[in-house]
């Protein structure tokens, strides 16, 4: 008896025992089921949140579209974004293949944009009409008048300060004469808004801007023309505190209707006032008239700092963007100094070439700039680019990949200018400094300086500039003449 109820026992006991490890595995495989199943659907959720920021981030940049030539193509205009190359396609499969994006409204299309690395700029042939066709040429060409009888001249330059004008210059000179340097960026109207020499401009003499850091301007020039140096005129633009403190009817206002004021506490001037520009068209025709070859407009763009959501442009702003009002004011700068003889350029985010959310930002359209100036500069320090830029993990310790992708950039986006028209030359600002406030950082020599140089040449320009702030300059990277 006793045998029996211990096989009975004995049976129950392992019958109890599966019945509780079926129960734990089948808990187990169910939530292991619940944890992946949740897994897709919050990687799905995911991947639907992304394509709609995408598509969200194509369909902003596709707003402000700008009628690229009337005779040629209509379409998304300078802020559309895609990735696309042209390295390999001529004219006739380019319009093709951007057309195919152009007239594609599928989520797939939105999908492939990105506003950080494509290039910006789609366009499509006009659509056929049964109307009359329009001869392209029959309307004006901008400044089709115009005789150019100015001699290019393929620079190659540093950057000159107000600071240390007369304390590096001969030092600057001696470089120039040695090696392959041509050309001086001369301080004229700097960061604070003075004008360094006594310009006969009485608007700038009545608020106080012209100094005589330069005290003979006509004897420097002559100085410098005597060693064949080519010369730029350094002209910061809407970074303006002195007109803006002097005549704040011209100032960034906040909509309290106080001076708006950036990161380090200066005012600015509004890109919407036409004051302004008649100011700074003044300042570049005294610039030429004292005897420089060209006028470089730095600080052509509106400010980014956090502040500025809080500003009133005033009622103009309504009815132009950013990108309309300092592309028009460029346009009309160039139409005063191209016929007196000098040319005109303007320095730019190295980001706006390929980015049309910091293009939209900024007011700096490269494709539409392009248009009108003689010479666009952007800037291409390493350090100034995040880590990731062009898949580099830290752009700083990659000077040659990041300014040549760049610049590859800047081809893709001025392939579709018309070359019946102007097109801006290309000749970008290059580091020449060591970006110790960069975490990831090289310092900058001999190596470092000459592979930007050389990636300009490989990317198919012809032009450069260094860039130190305190005129300390590689000679070790320069070619010797």
């Amino acid at each position: 008896m006793k045998e029996n109820l211990y096989l009975d026992f004995n049976r129950n006991s392992k019958r109890h025992r599966r019945k509780k490890w079926t129960t734990t595995i089948i808990l187990v495989v169910a939530a292991i089921g619940l944890g992946i199943g949740a897994y897709f659907i919050i990687h799905m959720l995911s991947k639907q949140a992304e394509a709609d920021r995408e598509k969200q981030a194509a369909e902003l940049a596709a707003e402000d579209i700008s009628e690229i030539d009337e005779a040629y193509a209509q379409g998304v205009g300078d802020m559309g974004v895609a990735l696309w190359n042209t390295a390999d396609l001529d004219s006739s499969d380019a319009f093709e293949e951007v057309n195919k994006l152009v007239s594609n409204d599928d989520s797939s299309v939105y999908g492939s944009f990105d506003t950080t690395t494509g290039i910006y700029g789609l366009w499509k042939p006009a659509e056929e009409s049964e109307e009359e066709e329009k001869d392209p040429f029959a309307e004006d060409v901008w400044m089709g008048d115009f005789v150019d009888t100015r001699e290019r001249v393929n620079s190659k330059g540093v950057y000159v300060s107000s600071m240390y004008m007369y304390k590096k210059l001969d030092d600057v000179i001696r470089l120039i004469d040695e090696t392959e340097l041509n050309t001086i960026v001369l301080d004229i109207k700097d960061d604070s808004g003075y004008i360094t020499f006594d310009m006969d401009y009485d608007v700038a003499r009545s608020i106080g801007a012209t100094t005589k850091s330069i005290p003979d301007i006509k004897a420097l020039v002559k100085k410098l023309k005597e060693h064949n140096i080519y010369l730029i005129a350094r002209v910061v633009s809407l970074k303006d505190p002195v007109l803006a403190e002097k005549k704040p009817e011209l100032a960034l206002k906040n909509k309290d209707g106080s001076i708006f004021r950036d990161r380090s506490g200066l005012a600015w001037v509004n890109p919407y006032s036409d004051e302004v520009w008649e100011y700074l068209t003044e300042v570049c025709k005294g610039c030429v008239e004292a005897g420089f070859d060209e006028v470089n407009m730095d600080y052509i763009r509106f400010a980014t700092d956090s502040g500025m959501k809080n500003v009133d442009f005033g009622p103009k702003a309504e009815s132009m963007t950013r990108i309309e009002v300092i592309t028009n004011g460029i346009k009309n700068i160039c139409e005063v100094i191209k016929p007196m003889g000098a040319f005109v350029s303007c320095d730019v985010y190295g980001a706006i070439i390929s980015s049309s959310v910091d293009a939209k930002i900024v007011g700096q359209s490269y494709f539409n700039m392009a248009k009108y100036l003689d010479y666009i500069c952007p800037m291409v320090y390493p350090s100034h680019y995040g880590d990731g830029y062009y898949k580099l993990d830290y752009p700083d310790m990659h000077p040659y990949e990041l300014v040549f992708n760049a610049l590859m950039d800047s081809n893709k986006v001025l392939y579709m200018l018309d070359p019946a028209e102007n097109k801006a030359d290309v000749r970008p600002w290059l580091q020449d400094f060591t970006a110790s406030w960069v975490k990831h950082h090289l310092e900058y020599g001999k190596d470092e300086v000459r592979g930007q140089i050389n990636a300009v040449y490989d990317a198919g320009y012809k032009q450069w500039l260094l860039w130190n702030a305190a005129i300390n300059y590689t000679e070790a990277a320069l070619k010797k003449e």
